[in-house]
C-alpha cells in the first residue's frame, strides 16, 4: 500500500469514528463539533477543553487536531479501542459525586480545568476498582481494563518537576506561493516548505537521494500575536490594519507585512526573501485563532 493510500485509509477510519453521534459533541463540555482529539484517552474534545489537555502534559494526554495533525495507525487504533466519547466516559465519569459539576460550553477556563484535572489526572470520577495507586518505581493498574486507555494516568513521580503551559490561540500557516526558486534538479525542482516555530525551510524532493535545501528563512510572529491579543474578538470590528511586522536589514522581509481583521479574521501577509540560497521568495499567509473560536 502505497503512503497515499495508507493516509486515505487512516484519514477514512477516523472519519467514520467521528460521525458516530456521541463523538460529535465534546466528551468534556458537550460543545457541538469538536475538532480535537485526545488520542490515548480516546475522546473527542473542542478547542477549549483542548487547552486544557494539553497542561496536563502528553504523558496524561496525547492531544491531536483531527484536521491539521498527521494521525499514525496506533493512534487511531488507540481511538477506535475506546469506542468514543460515550464509553469514554462511562469509565471516567462513572461516580461524579456532589460537589462536582460538568462544565458546559459556555464555561469559563477554570471551570473547564477544574472538571478535567479531576476527571484524568486526579482519576476522582472512576470505579474504584480501576482507579490506579502510586507505587515506588510505576503506577500500579488495578483492573485488567484496556492497558491502552488507563496508561495515560501513570502518575508521575514526585521528584519530577511539572510543566504548565497556557495556551492562548492556533496558528495557522498558508504556503501561497513560491517565486525564481532556485533550481536543484536536471531543469527544475520539486519544493515543498517544513515549517518549525520561527523558521521555514524549503525543500527539493528527490526521489533516489537525499532532498535538497533551497534556503530558509525566518518569521516573527510576535507583532500577529500581540494585535490579535490587544484587539481581542477580531468579529467585533470591521476591517481594518492593526499591526505591522516592518521590513529592516535584520530580517528577510522583501515589503513591510500587515496585520489585519479580514472578514472577523485576524490575518497577516508575508512575503520572504530565502536565505543562504541564491535566489527565491516565498509568500506565506498568517491567521490567528483565539481559543474561543
Amino acid at each position: 500500500m502505497s503512503r497515499v493510500q495508507r493516509i486515505t485509509s487512516a484519514n477514512g477510519r477516523l472519519k467514520n469514528l467521528m460521525n458516530q453521534t456521541d463523538n460529535c459533541i465534546c466528551a468534556d463540555c458537550g460543545a457541538p463539533d469538536p475538532k480535537w482529539a485526545s488520542a490515548n484517552i480516546g475522546v473527542f474534545i473542542c478547542l477549549k477543553c483542548c487547552s486544557v489537555h494539553r497542561s496536563l502534559g502528553a504523558r496524561i494526554s496525547k492531544v491531536l487536531s483531527v484536521q491539521l495533525d498527521d494521525w499514525s495507525d496506533e493512534d487511531i487504533d488507540a481511538m477506535i479501542e475506546v469506542g468514543g466519547n460515550s464509553s469514554a466516559n462511562a469509565i471516567y465519569e462513572a461516580y461524579i459525586p456532589e460537589g462536582y459539576s460538568k462544565p458546559g460550553p459556555d464555561s469559563t477556563h477554570d471551570e473547564r480545568s477544574r472538571f478535567i484535572r479531576s476527571k484524568y489526572e486526579l482519576q476522582e470520577f472512576l470505579k474504584s476498582s480501576l482507579r490506579i495507586t502510586s507505587r515506588k518505581s510505576s503506577a500500579s493498574i488495578q483492573s485488567s481494563f484496556s492497558t491502552k486507555i488507563l496508561d495515560s494516568f501513570r502518575i508521575k513521580s514526585s521528584k519530577e518537576p511539572e510543566t504548565v503551559v497556557e495556551y492562548i490561540g492556533l496558528l495557522k500557516v498558508k504556503v501561497v506561493k513560491g517565486i525564481n526558486l532556485a533550481i536543484r534538479d536536471m531543469l527544475t525542482s520539486d519544493p515543498y516548505v517544513v515549517l518549525t516555530l520561527g523558521k521555514q525551510q524549503v525543500y527539493d524532493y528527490d526521489t533516489f537521494s537525499a532532498d535538497d535545501i533551497m534556503g530558509e528563512a525566518e518569521i516573527d510572529i510576535q507583532p500577529l500575536i500581540t494585535s490579535a491579543m490587544v484587539y481581542g474578538d477580531p468579529e467585533m470590528f470591521s476591517n481594518m490594519q492593526i499591526g505591522k511586522w516592518l521590513k529592516s536589514q535584520d530580517n528577510a522581509l522583501i515589503e513591510d507585512s500587515i496585520v489585519n481583521i479580514i472578514d472577523g479574521k485576524v490575518k497577516q501577509q508575508v512575503s520572504l526573501k530565502l536565505q543562504n540560497v541564491e535566489c527565491g521568495e516565498i509568500y506565506l499567509q498568517l491567521e490567528w485563532l483565539p481559543l474561543d473560536q
